[in-house]
């Protein structure tokens, strides 16, 4: 059943990838506005910029497909509002970054998304850390997470801070088998020249 369900996965995202002609190439360099923010980050190869968006401030990067891999970029998520454009207001609201957020509240917050935007029904915190990005503390996080959909185990890492009052968080996703680890090590030097 699993492997049935990856193999589905994985069609469906190379299907998407070859008809998103309109996605864009991110070269490999210095890239900074990243999700018309003050983002900033440097990456090693080449990855493309889906031309779909999630929601005001999110841009999504990825190599063979957004379920097999991807990085999200949130930039500067206002207090009141969500960090993806909700699909059911009225049946499925989804939880609101708050101006008085502490950097523990920024995984809580991606869970509640996830389970209420991509029914989720198993998610997992394994680590959490207070790091420094350009001297603002910030949170770096690792997770694992199941869709009720595809029933695909995936991994994340990811890195938030809160800078005035604004979310700006970063997060990598890939399937938990071969995926993750194939652009792990790409992810974890563009998380190090991140600037929020």
């Amino acid at each position: 059943m699993m492997k049935n369900a990856f193999a589905a996965v994985c069609a469906v995202s190379m299907l998407s990838a070859g008809a998103a002609s309109a996605n864009s190439l991110v070269a490999p360099g210095a890239h900074s506005g990243v999700a018309s923010s003050s983002i900033a980050t440097t990456s090693t190869g080449e990855w493309n910029k889906l031309s779909r968006t999630d929601g005001p401030g999110v841009e999504v990067w990825t190599r063979d497909g957004d379920s097999l891999n991807k990085v999200s970029f949130f930039g500067g998520i206002g207090g009141g509002l969500p960090i993806y454009r909700e699909r059911n207001k009225k049946e499925a609201p989804l939880p609101k970054v708050t101006e008085n957020m502490l950097l523990p509240d920024i995984p809580v917050l991606l869970e509640s998304t996830y389970r209420s935007q991509y029914q989720v029904n198993k998610f997992s915190l394994q680590s959490q850390d207070i790091v420094t990005i350009e001297g603002k503390q910030a949170i770096r996080f690792t997770y694992s997470f199941v869709r009720s959909d595809d029933e695909v185990e995936r991994k994340g890492e990811a890195i938030g801070s809160i800078v005035k009052g604004k979310l700006f968080m970063v997060t990598y996703e890939a399937p938990a088998i071969y995926f993750f680890d194939k652009d792990l090590q790409d992810f974890r030097k563009m998380a190090e020249t991140l600037k929020f």
